[in-house]
């Protein structure tokens, strides 16, 4: 054997280890203590890390374990070798549990929830795509790799420490177990007099909590999943005729359109909402003035902070679509959605405008789109602003060239996507002049002088300013392209998806997005008077409150269908 290899061989380790302990026994005995000391404090971070950003503060982390107190009853009372396994099998476990904890803590900051075990691997690999489009794909690929690195090693770390704290326990199995039931009945005595520090429990329950409370998260996954798959087939417009599907929009142009993470934070936020109300008060003389008048209210979204998917599925589709086996399941079936609506009567051709799309889109058959215009179809030369392909303004007036603008036998439905408001909120567009947009290489300039995607990321206190600038960049966008383009059967139904994640609307915000129409025919507007909603584009804070799922059939009831139930 090489001489390298023979000094890395354990046997020639132990043998300098014990060398160097017996040359230097207080620097041994203290590098043991703090080893044991860190091994036993890693083990005790990994049973008392919480899931939630907002429960992190000192008192969380000076509790007393139940399950530390257990696992050291099973590793004094074992042999040796079966205690070294065990502990090694138990860290690695701790070590897996502490990676869930981790990764709720991340979902519930962006998306309002927990990690789902089940369901929420490929928004993994949405999350990397995300970081590839703002930060570059050099990042995004160091970022996985040190994911995948730090996973990894607190794994092995909480292993290791495990069993380190293991052997110490067996050590002196009859003081091991002396310590044992001092702690065990401060345990008790704290539980029963439930003793607190700073308002939370001494005496500490949480892994067996977290374990239960991911327990009944998957069982309530795979209930959901075999409960929606019939909920779906249920549809009580599902076997209407298409003469009897919205008569009272005959002749109208309509526009279903999204805009990009744009929520109730956006209008009563403190930050965000004086810019954002200017915006939308302004917008909304604007379009009085052009002949136009609008109604709003609220629809609590079925996602928060991403998942557009999710939010669009469940607006026009009238089931409650929260996560991705539902996605897949109603967008497999043939559920009535609203564009499917219009086209089914055969008197709407349909069109959908996706800038977001950079890959194929099966879904758009279910939605019942006739044709799709993706990113790549727009016809746009200008540079991406981070993960938007192009600003909205641009996406409009494609819109209006490729499809709205054209001669048709038949009205048009549109669904329109927007994405200049998609997160990080760096580089914002600005609006040009309309005659100028061409290919839309007039926005490089813009997007070379805008802030950097990094810059916004790192800065709560910006990141909220430059959401809520984005917003007021969709809603001038969109209403100007109203006041350019709409005509008197032009009827637009304009909502945000989702709310902004939690580092921007706040920990504790709702799901509810705003939602208007528009329209210049008096009778559009006349039909939906009883739904009380606010007059304008910024619905008020007392304005009636909907799930996002019920607006299908109301919307379908207030112009005209009759319903005939599908069997389910």
């Amino acid at each position: 054997m090489p001489k390298a290899l023979r000094a890395l061989h354990p046997r020639t380790l132990r043998r300098a280890k014990h060398r160097w302990q017996a040359a230097h026994p207080r620097a041994a005995r203290a590098l043991s203590l703090a080893l044991t000391l860190t091994a036993l404090a890693l083990v005790l971070l990994a049973l008392l890390l919480p899931n939630k950003r907002e429960q992190f503060h000192p008192a969380v982390f000076l509790r007393l374990p139940v399950e530390a107190l257990l696992g050291a009853a099973v590793l004094i009372a074992l042999p040796r070798r079966a205690r070294t396994i065990t502990a090694a099998l138990g860290g690695a476990a701790l070590g897996a549990l502490t990676v869930l904890n981790l990764t709720d803590v991340e979902f519930n900051q962006y998306l309002g929830r927990s990690f789902d075990v089940v369901l929420d691997w490929q928004l993994l690999d949405d999350a990397r795509s995300y970081l590839a489009d703002t930060l570059g794909g050099a990042v995004a690929l160091l970022a996985a790799v040190a994911a995948v690195l730090l996973v990894l090693a607190l794994l092995a770390l909480t292993a290791l420490a495990t069993v380190r704290v293991g052997n110490v326990l067996g050590r002196d199995r009859s003081r091991a177990t002396r310590a044992l039931l001092l702690l065990s009945a401060l345990w008790m005595t704290c539980s029963s007099l439930n003793l607190q520090v700073g308002g939370v429990p001494v005496a500490s329950e949480h892994t067996v909590a977290m374990l239960r409370y991911h327990e009944q998260a998957l069982r309530s996954t795979l209930r959901d999943e075999r409960a929606f798959a019939k909920t779906a087939q249920a549809d009580a417009f599902g076997a209407t005729p298409g003469r009897q599907l919205v008569p009272d929009l005959r002749g109208k142009d309509m526009i279903f359109t999204f805009i990009e993470s744009y929520g109730r934070s956006a209008i009563e936020d403190p930050v965000m909402a004086p810019g954002v109300d200017r915006t939308l008060d302004a917008s909304t003389a604007a379009l009085k003035k052009a002949g136009f008048r609008a109604e709003s209210g609220w629809l609590t979204s079925a996602t928060y902070g991403g998942g557009s998917w999710l939010g669009h599925s469940t607006f026009m589709s009238g089931l409650w679509v929260d996560n991705q086996n539902r996605y897949r399941t109603v967008t497999a079936g043939d559920h009535l959605t609203l564009t499917e609506a219009f086209r089914k009567t055969g008197a709407w051709d349909t069109v959908g405008v996706m800038p977001g799309v950079q890959k194929g889109w099966p879904e758009a058959k279910w939605y019942g789109l006739d044709k799709v215009y993706d990113a790549f179809q727009l016809g746009y030369r200008g540079p991406k602003f981070s993960w938007s392909t192009m600003p909205d303004q641009y996406t409009l007036e494609a819109f209006q060239r490729l499809a709205h603008g054209k001669k048709h036998d038949k009205p048009l439905t549109s669904f329109v996507i927007l994405t200049s408001s998609h997160q990080p909120w760096a580089p914002i567009p600005r609006m040009v002049d309309w005659d100028r947009l061409g290919d839309g290489s007039v926005f490089r300039g813009i997007e070379a002088a805008g802030a950097r995607p990094q810059d916004v990321i790192t800065d709560q206190a910006r990141s909220r300013e430059e959401y809520g600038k984005s917003v007021q960049y969709s809603v001038t966008a969109l209403t100007q392209w109203l006041q350019r383009y709409g005509t008197d059967d032009t009827v637009l139904v304009v909502l945000g998806d989702h709310q902004p994640i939690a580092r921007v609307s706040g920990d504790h915000a709702g799901r509810d997005v705003p939602v208007s129409i528009v329209a210049k025919d008096p009778k559009v507007l006349d039909r939906i008077a009883s739904w009380g909603w606010t007059e304008g584009l910024r619905p008020a804070h007392g304005a009636p409150v909907w799930k996002m799922s019920a607006f299908r059939d109301r919307f379908l009831t207030a112009y005209g269908s009759t319903p005939h139930p599908s069997k389910d």
